[in-house]
């Protein structure tokens, strides 16, 4: 059984997706992160340095969405997770879902989102 640490729900403004406007104007974009990892050692010692420190990962997300523009948020998923899978040794896998809340689309409807579950190899 893996453990998880959850965070949901982070709001951050980017210029992705494949139409011009969509890269000439920020928008929001929301993501939501959950970390695989054995929490067992940090339950007992109390010490960050046993776990993942989670306001370093939404700096570290929040870098990756509001820099380089893509065309896909399934790009910016990839990004995230390759990059938070080199940084964080403790991180067996994680799943990333980004959220596209208002997508420059004529039709109404709640918005795009992307989902991708990744393991450490």
């Amino acid at each position: 059984m893996t453990d998880k640490v959850i965070l949901k729900g982070i709001e951050i403004k980017g210029r992705h997706g494949c139409s011009e406007f969509e890269r000439q104007h920020e928008q929001l974009f929301i993501v939501d992160v959950e970390l695989y990892l054995d929490l067992l050692r940090a339950s007992k010692t109390d010490d960050l340095g046993d776990t993942i420190d989670y306001m370093q990962v939404i700096s570290d997300i929040k870098k990756i969405v509001g820099g380089t523009p893509r065309n896909l948020i399934e790009t910016v998923a990839q990004d995230i997770s390759e990059f938070l899978l080199r940084r964080y040794f403790l991180l067996e896998g994680l799943k990333i879902t980004i959220h596209k809340p208002n997508p420059p689309v004529k039709e109404k409807f709640g918005g795009a989102a992307v989902e991708i579950v990744r393991n450490r190899q």
